[in-house]
Parts: C-alpha cells; sequence; structure tokens
C-alpha cells in the first residue's frame, strides 16, 4: 500500500493508507465514469429507448451541459464550499441521479438525468487540482498533475471494459445503479479518509466569490488555456466515443469493440503521465502542447479519411487512432498544470479551472453532435477528420500565445 504523505502537524494513524492527493484523484476516476458509462450503452439504449445517432451523440454530451453554462460558477462555489465539502457532495448528488437514471423509461427524462449528473461532476472535479497542488511538495506538483490528468482516460477506459460484461450480465440499468452505489461509497471513503487539516488547508479564500470571478476572466491565461482545452475535450470525446458504435456497425462484436476502444482510452493515460514527468524534467509546456495538437490532427486525418475500400488497412487505422489518443494525451496534464500555473492568485485556483472545465465542456458537448451530424449527412465516418483537424488547427495557434505567456510565468 501507498504510505501517507504527512502534511505539517498531521499525525498518522495505521487506519490511513492511502495518500490524499491520490484519494483526490481517485474520487475524480468514480466521477468520470459517470460521463464513460454511456458509450458501451449507446448500441442497447438506441435499441430499447429507440435513440437516433444524433439524439445518442447529445445523450453522450449532455453531461456536459452543466459545465458548458456555470463552469466557472461552480468554479467560485467550490472556492467557497472548500475542496473536500465540495466533492463529497458531487459525489453524493452523482450517486442519487445515477440511480434515478436506472428508472429512467425514455429518452427525454434520461437527457434530463445526464444534464443533472453533470452538476455532481462539477463540484467533484473542479476542486481536484487545487487540493492535489495544496497535498503534495512542490517538486512533485507537475508529476502528480500528469496523474490528476489521466483520471477521465482512465474512467473511460474502466467504463469501457466494464461496462460491455456489467450490461450483459445486468442491463443497463443495472450499471446505472452499480456506479450510483460505488459513488456513494467513494463519498463516504473520502470524507473520512483524508485528514480534516487538509480541508482546512483548502478552505475557501477571504476574497469574495465576485471578485475571483472578476480576477480570473480578465486575465488572459485562464482564457487561452480554456480554449485550448476545448479544442482538445471535443475531439478526443467525439472520436472515443462514437469508436464502439463504429465498430459496432463493421461487425465488430459488442465485448471486442469495447476492448478496443477501452485500449484507445487508456494510451491516453501514458501522454497526461508522460507530459507530468516531462514538464517536471524542465519541457516547455508549448512543446508539449504543439506536438499533442499535431498527431491528433494527422492521426485522425490516417483514422478516418477515405472509405473502407480506398483509405488505410484496418490495423493501420487503429495504430493511427492510438497516435491519436496517446500522444494526444500530453495535452490535458500540460494545460491543467498550466491553469494552476496561470492562475491569477493563490484563491482562484478553483475558479480558474472551473472556467477551463466550461469550455472543456463546451468541447465535449459540441463534438459528438457535431461529428454524428457530418456522419449522418455525409452516410459514414470518412469525413471526421475535418472536424478534427480544424480543431487541431485551432489549438495550434492558441498554442503559441501559450508558449508567450507561460515563459513570463517561468
Amino acid at each position: 500500500m501507498l504510505r501517507l504523505a504527512i502534511l505539517p502537524g498531521m499525525a498518522t494513524t495505521p487506519a490511513r493508507r492511502v495518500e490524499p492527493a491520490l484519494l483526490v484523484i481517485l474520487a475524480g476516476v468514480v466521477a468520470a465514469l459517470h460521463v464513460g458509462k454511456l458509450p458501451p450503452a449507446i448500441p442497447v439504449l438506441r435499441d430499447a429507448l429507440g435513440l437516433t445517432l444524433v439524439q445518442a451523440g447529445f445523450l453522450l454530451s449532455l453531461v456536459q451541459l452543466a459545465g458548458m453554462t456555470v463552469g466557472v460558477i461552480f468554479g467560485v462555489l467550490a472556492d467557497t464550499l472548500g475542496g473536500i465539502r465540495s466533492m463529497t457532495l458531487g459525489l453524493v448528488l452523482l450517486a442519487i441521479v445515477s440511480a434515478l437514471g436506472g428508472l429512467a423509461q425514455g429518452a427525454a427524462p434520461l437527457m434530463l438525468l445526464r444534464a443533472v449528473e453533470g452538476f455532481g461532476f462539477l463540484l467533484v472535479v473542479l476542486p481536484a487540482p487545487g487540493l492535489v497542488r495544496r497535498l503534495v511538495e512542490p517538486q512533485r506538483v507537475s508529476r502528480m498533475m500528469g496523474l490528476w490528468g489521466a483520471y477521465m482516460p482512465l474512467a473511460t477506459a474502466l467504463a469501457l471494459l466494464l461496462g460491455p460484461v456489467a450490461i450483459a450480465a445486468i442491463g443497463w440499468r443495472g450499471w446505472w445503479w452499480a456506479l450510483a452505489a460505488l459513488s456513494a461509497a467513494m463519498a463516504i471513503w473520502l470524507r473520512h479518509a483524508v485528514p480534516a487539516q487538509a480541508a482546512r488547508v483548502a478552505a475557501a479564500p477571504a476574497s469574495p466569490g465576485l471578485t475571483r470571478l472578476r480576477q480570473t476572466l480578465a486575465s488572459p491565461g485562464p482564457w487561452l488555456v480554456a480554449v485550448s482545452f476545448a479544442m482538445y475535450s471535443g475531439q478526443w470525446l467525439a472520436v472515443v466515443g462514437f469508436l464502439p458504435s463504429i465498430y459496432v456497425q463493421s461487425g465488430i462484436a459488442g465485448t471486442a469493440a469495447g476492448v478496443l476502444t477501452a485500449a484507445v482510452a487508456a494510451v491516453n493515460m501514458a501522454g497526461n503521465i508522460g507530459s507530468g514527468r516531462l514538464l517536471q524534467r524542465g519541457v516547455a509546456p508549448s512543446r508539449l502542447l504543439a506536438i499533442g495538437f499535431a498527431t491528433m490532427g494527422l492521426g485522425a486525418t490516417a483514422t478516418f479519411a477515405g472509405s473502407a475500400d480506398a483509405g488505410l488497412a484496418p490495423a493501420l487505422r487503429y495504430a493511427a487512432v492510438l497516435l491519436f489518443s496517446g500522444v494526444g494525451g500530453l495535452i490535458p496534464a500540460t494545460l491543467f498544470a498550466l491553469a494552476v500555473r496561470l492562475a491569477p492568485s493563490e484563491g482562484t485556483m478553483s475558479t480558474t479551472v472551473g472556467w477551463v472545465q466550461q469550455w472543456s465542456a463546451l468541447g465535449q458537448f459540441a463534438g459528438p453532435p457535431l461529428v454524428a451530424a457530418v456522419a449522418s449527412t455525409t452516410g459514414g465516418w470518412q469525413w471526421t477528420w475535418v472536424a478534427t483537424g480544424t480543431c487541431s488547427l485551432v489549438g495550434l495557434l492558441l498554442t503559441a500565445g501559450l508558449g508567450r505567456l507561460s515563459a513570463r510565468h517561468a
């Protein structure tokens, strides 16, 4: 087991075995499972509830509605509540709403509950980077941010691996209820296992919420990081979210499609963790972002361009989508590190992350329906690379500005 990282003045007890910062990251993974639980269920839901492809795209992205509309406000709220209290409340909300989702009888109530899940997700993930930063030594911050950046692909990979098995065994409703129980258990663990002193360290700053909001929105750093995150998140979720459906349409069994997609999501963790180590060694953030966006653009083009007969062989297409996700994983951890670095003040970290999350959610909300609409219009997935390539090009342009700003804050 991992040893507990000791905060000044904190006594150790034999019961505390998991380092608090790692427990915070684990809570983020549990919350992100609610985002990742839908892709493996889409084929079943389309049959059970009669969803169209575009409706499935909106169902995939509606969990991001809260982040897209009030992410920065919830960042202020998380700063005010304190990290541990905010995360616990979010996990409880996710548990309740997921349990209700398992009772849904149609597309409309399920969509509504997916939107509400987004509020719980925000309460969990917004204070997490600031908490991680406060809970570890300064020399470990970059590495731990790399681990935090992997929370979403790890959850996606787990959901894609476990989802088909769970759905086959207990149905999609049972899958929703199982994740509700897991979230409730995680809330209890987080509340009791993270030391009280850690919660006090992450308590709300003295400045009023409106002041923190103005400081954040008046600074160029949060804007550049936020829009860059949207360019990344929209294309990544659109590609990974529809891969199970694409593979099933190609004649691949549902379980095998889940495994193939899970591997695509899992390699994203390597990029996240690797970027944390590279940042710790002094590699410029702008260099990592440029490599990530360029590779995503090229990888998506190789994966989707051309028909099944005219494009690359299936094995090469799969290798390209692995590169798309794996090297693209350099982007989120780098942007999380920059969000913490470029926050206007110590008391605006959750607010800054909230603004970043708001734009990330906008990308995730718009990306899947846009790609689904392109596929529906053209009769296939062969033009997906145009949408994702545009995101990569904008990301490269934003990287130049982030490079100059980051150099001034180094």
